[in-house]
């Protein structure tokens, strides 16, 4: 299935030089964020309690403003509520950075003062606790996962194509992931286990965009030659740029649904994924494609003998 109808003759080389220094700017605020901000981690990463409540009818109208005062004076004013579900079903999460492993009676308490407050008998439907020091192996885990699948990429890359190939693949990998964190220090937004699995999601998915142009680069240079190796990435990324089209907008269309009816647990996951496949797109073009022209021009670039043309066997002569 193609987009266009025409084939396109975009310059995408030319625009490479502009592209690698925003990207280099973005990259350098965004390890900046991280590094003097830092990111505002979920009770995943941090410890704490997670709570879900569900407040009777009995209590009038309550909202998620009259639960953050109630839960202010109970000591939590850093307590975080968001209501689940539709209004009549009066169901809330709260998250606090408190856990049952520092204060054993911590939720008791605060189901205590909640039903003093309200007058009525909330309901406790689900309690999880994760203390720091199980959030500190959680983040651990995390960055390790990360930076394995890094390393596992370079030698896939590596074993598939020649080795001006692999570096430009893993870059391209590292700036999607260090663009799409970076947004969420920069803006504050919640980092939790759902955010850490889109960036693994986000890596798997620019890397299938790189191969697909690696591999179009890869079967030009077979037939054309390195001479001209900028207008033979510019015609392998033109060739793939309808399937990248097609492959990227019809996943953002899934995207945009779960960010907009999913809910708040799945936000932080959406939104990673929708700046991730954005990010991955323009990578896969321009960071990566820029990382093999350059070491290609600097220490050469083997060219692939031309697959062999197979030849029809004749037909055997019926009698």
């Amino acid at each position: 299935m193609e987009l266009f109808k025409t084939k396109t003759h975009i310059d995408f080389v030319r625009q490479m030089p502009f592209m690698v220094a925003f990207s280099v700017i973005v990259i350098v605020l965004s390890l900046a964020s991280m590094a003097v901000r830092g990111f505002n981690f979920s009770i995943d990463f941090e410890g704490g309690t997670v709570m879900e409540v569900q407040v009777p009818e009995a209590a009038g109208d309550v909202g998620e403003e009259r639960i953050r005062d109630i839960l202010q004076k109970l000591g939590q004013p850093d307590a975080t509520i968001v209501r689940l579900g539709a209004p009549e079903d009066r169901e809330f999460r709260i998250s606090l950075r408190g856990s049952q492993e520092e204060d054993r009676d911590l939720t008791v308490t605060l189901l205590k003062g909640l039903n003093e407050a309200l007058n009525t008998e909330v309901v406790a439907k689900s309690v999880e606790s994760v203390g720091p020091r199980v959030g500190g192996e959680l983040r651990r885990a995390g960055v390790t996962a990360i930076v394995l699948s890094w390393i596992g990429i370079l030698c896939y890359v590596w074993f598939r194509f020649e080795w001006q190939y692999a570096p430009g693949a893993v870059l391209a990998l590292v700036h999607d992931v260090c663009f799409t964190a970076g947004l969420f220090s920069i803006f504050g937004w919640e980092f939790d286990m759902n955010v850490l699995a889109a960036l693994l999601v986000i890596i798997g998915y620019s890397m299938n965009d790189t191969i697909v142009i690696y591999d179009r680069i890869r079967e030009t240079v077979s037939t054309r030659g390195t001479t001209e190796l900028e207008s033979v990435v510019n015609e392998a990324i033109n060739a793939t740029l309808s399937r990248t089209v097609l492959t990227s907008g019809l996943t953002q269309l899934v995207v945009v649904a779960i960010l907009l009816v999913g809910g708040p647990v799945l936000r932080g996951f959406a939104l990673a994924l929708f700046i991730g496949i954005l990010v991955g797109t323009y990578s896969s073009i321009y960071v990566a494609s820029a990382v093999l022209i350059w070491l290609a021009r600097r220490y050469g670039h083997p060219v692939p003998a031309p697959k062999p043309e197979r030849r029809a066997r004749p037909s055997r002569a019926t009698s």
